[in-house]
């Protein structure tokens, strides 16, 4: 019996299998190629996406710090503010104080007597007791009234500025002694020096400041507990 197949279907067949091979090659390695590609661009994104929250974790964490320090630093700001008005205030009601104690002084009459002999006193030791000084005293408007002076002298209350300058102003004058009134509503006394050309200013206002300047100093450090 004579053979049928053609001579040729022996090469078709192999061309066939060799392409279906190559087909096949072909594919799995296009298919390795994107699985390649997948994982490379999953390994990428999976990097930035690492990267960008250790960025935002990191800017989440300098917001924070920044906040936590501004927060403290207001709070200390506010503190240091609370303790210096406190101070300021604590300061300010101890002067009013110190003003006000001073001003009632300054408007008993028995201080004011007591203050004029010792001027007078200093000025006729000074003077090596030759009665030669020559000092004015120049007293608070409040208190006393020149012209009721040389008027009433004998209506005056007994123990008053007023009716101690009457009763004394004789023989001080012979000290070199005299009275005048004060032009404003300061109270206590000043004492001109007429051959000096000097004025004492011993009224409230000015013996308040001068012992402010001395006790202000000591009562901040009482403050600031640098001395107890």
């Amino acid at each position: 019996m004579a053979d049928t197949t053609h001579p040729n279907a022996s090469g078709i067949e192999a061309l066939i299998s060799r392409l279906r091979q190559e087909g096949v090659d072909e594919g799995r390695s296009e298919a390795e190629r994107i699985v390649a590609e997948a994982e490379r661009r999953a390994r990428r994104i999976l990097e930035e996406a690492e990267t960008e929250a250790a960025q935002t974790r990191e800017s989440a964490e300098g917001d924070a710090n920044r906040f936590r320090r501004g927060g403290e630093e207001a709070l200390r700001t506010a503190m240091r503010d609370a303790v210096l008005d406190m101070k300021e205030t604590l300061t300010r009601r101890f002067a009013e104080q110190v003003r006000g104690t001073v001003s009632e002084l300054t408007r008993d009459d028995e201080m004011l007597q007591r203050m004029i002999l010792a001027v007078v006193g200093r000025a006729r030791d000074e003077a090596g007791g030759t009665g030669e000084s020559d000092v004015e005293f120049i007293l608070p408007r409040s208190v006393i009234e020149l012209d009721q002076l040389r008027r009433n002298p004998e209506e005056l209350r007994e123990g008053s500025l007023a009716h101690f300058a009457a009763s004394a102003a004789a023989d001080m004058l012979r000290q070199g002694v005299s009275f005048s009134r004060a032009e404003d509503d300061a109270d206590g006394i000043r004492v001109a020096l007429k051959d000096e050309g000097l004025v004492i200013d011993l009224t409230d206002r000015a013996v308040a400041e001068v012992i402010l300047r001395h006790l202000q100093p000591r009562f901040r450090a009482l403050l600031e507990g640098v001395v107890s």
